[in-house]
C-alpha cells in the first residue's frame, strides 16, 4: 500500500545526512557506520522504493576543531559535540524547510541534539519516537561516564542546558548555548525498547511523566500495541509530525551485534521493523535517524549483518513492505 507522507513535498525526496562522528562517546569506529551503510547500496535501495535521493557525501566537519576541549565537570568533548551538533541542526533544518525528509546516518547518538533541533526549527510541534536500549536523558549531574551520547534528550528537553554548565569557556560561547532556544516538551517524547536505564534517568522519566515503554511492556502487550500506546501519548489525534530516532542497540545483539553498548534481551528483527513500518504508515514521518552502527566492533560477518539490518530498517521506515 502506498501511504502518502503528509508533510513531505512531492516528488518525495529523502536527503541523506551522513555523519561519521564519534565525539559523544569513547569507542572508536562508530564514525564509520554511515560510510558502510552507503557503501552497502542504501542510495540505490531507496531509489528502488520510488524516492528521489539527495546525497552529496558525508559531512566530515573538517572546519571544527577538537584540539582544546577540556571537560566541563564530567562532560567529555563538550565544545566539539556542541559545534558538530549545531552544524547538523542547520543541515537537517535546511532539508526539512525545503520539504524533503532528512535521513541522518550516525555516528553516535549525541547527534540527535542536532537532528531533532533541526526538525523542530521547521516543525515546532513535532513529536519524537526514540527507539533505544538506553534513555539518553542523563543530565550533567546524573551522568557517570560524562559521555554526551547518553545525554542528548536532557539538553533537548531543557533538563540540562548551557546555563547549568557555567561560563568557564574562556570567553567563547558556552557549549550548547545554541540549544537554549530549542525545547522539546517531555510530553512529546516517547521511548520504545528501553532495557538499560540509569537510576537518575528513571527518576527523570517518572518526575516528568515521560512515555517510556520498556522491553517489559513489549513482552506484555506486543509490539503492535506498544507502538499505538506510544503514539497515543505523544500524538493522540495522529496529526503531529514525527521524528524517528533509532539506535541499533535497541535490537538484540543477536540481530545487530556491531554496536558500542549492546544489551541482551532487545527487540527482535521483526519488532524493530514493525516500528519503522508502522510509523511510515501513519503518513506523519518528517525525519529519521539511524545511529550507533559501529563496524569496528565484532568480526566481518557481524559487521555485514548489522549494516544490512540498518539499511533494512531505513527501507522499512521509508515505505518498504512485506507484500
Amino acid at each position: 500500500m502506498n501511504h502518502k507522507l503528509r508533510f513531505i513535498a512531492e516528488p518525495k525526496t529523502v536527503s541523506i545526512v551522513g555523519c561519521p562522528f564519534s565525539g559523544g562517546q569513547h569507542r572508536v569506529g562508530v564514525d564509520k557506520g554511515p560510510i558502510h551503510m552507503v557503501n552497502a547500496g542504501l542510495v540505490e535501495q531507496l531509489r528502488g522504493l520510488g524516492w528521489i535521493v539527495e546525497f552529496d557525501g558525508h559531512h566530515q566537519f573538517e572546519d571544527i576543531s577538537a584540539e582544546f576541549d577540556p571537560p566541563i565537570g564530567k562532560l567529555k568533548n563538550p565544545r566539539f559535540v556542541s559545534k558538530v551538533t549545531q552544524a547538523v541542526a542547520q543541515v537537517v533544518g535546511d532539508h526539512a524547510t525545503r520539504g524533503s525528509l532528512p535521513l541522518t546516518l550516525g555516528g553516535d547518538h549525541s547527534l540527535a541534539m542536532g537532528t531533532i533541533a533541526g526538525t523542530l526549527s521547521r516543525y515546532s510541534d513535532a513529536c519524537v519516537i526514540w527507539v533505544d536500549a538506553h534513555a539518553d536523558i542523563n543530565t550533567h549531574e546524573t551522568t557517570d561516564s560524562g559521555n554526551i551520547h547518553g545525554m542528548p534528550l536532557a539538553f533537548l528537553t531543557s533538563l540540562s542546558g548551557s546555563k547549568s554548565l557555567g561560563n568557564n569557556n574562556g570567553g567563547q560561547p558556552v557549549p550548547f548555548s545554541w540549544l537554549d532556544s530549542v525545547h522539546l516538551h517531555p510530553s512529546r517524547l516517547a521511548y520504545i525498547g528501553l532495557r538499560d536505564v540509569d537510576q537518575g534517568e528513571k527518576t527523570i522519566l517518572r518526575e516528568h511523566n515521560i512515555a517510556a515503554f520498556s522491553m517489559h511492556e513489549i513482552d506484555r502487550y506486543g509490539i503492535g500495541s506498544v507502538v499505538e500506546m506510544a503514539l497515543d501519548r505523544v500524538n493522540p489525534d495522529r496529526s503531529k509530525p514525527i521524528h524517528l530516532s533509532f539506535d541499533v542497540d535497541a535490537l538484540d545483539p543477536s540481530v545487530a551485534p556491531s554496536t558500542g553498548t549492546p544489551v541482551r534481551g532487545g527487540l527482535t528483527f521483526r519488532e524493530g521493523h514493525y516500528i519503522c513500518e508502522r510509523l511510515y504508515e501513519t503518513g506523519l514521518l518528517v525525519a529519521i535517524d539511524l545511529m550507533e552502527v559501529n563496524p569496528s566492533l565484532r568480526d566481518a560477518a557481524d559487521v555485514q549483518q548489522t549494516v544490512a539490518v540498518g539499511c533494512s530498517l531505513v527501507r522499512a521506515a521509508l515505505g518498504e513492505t512485506l507484500l
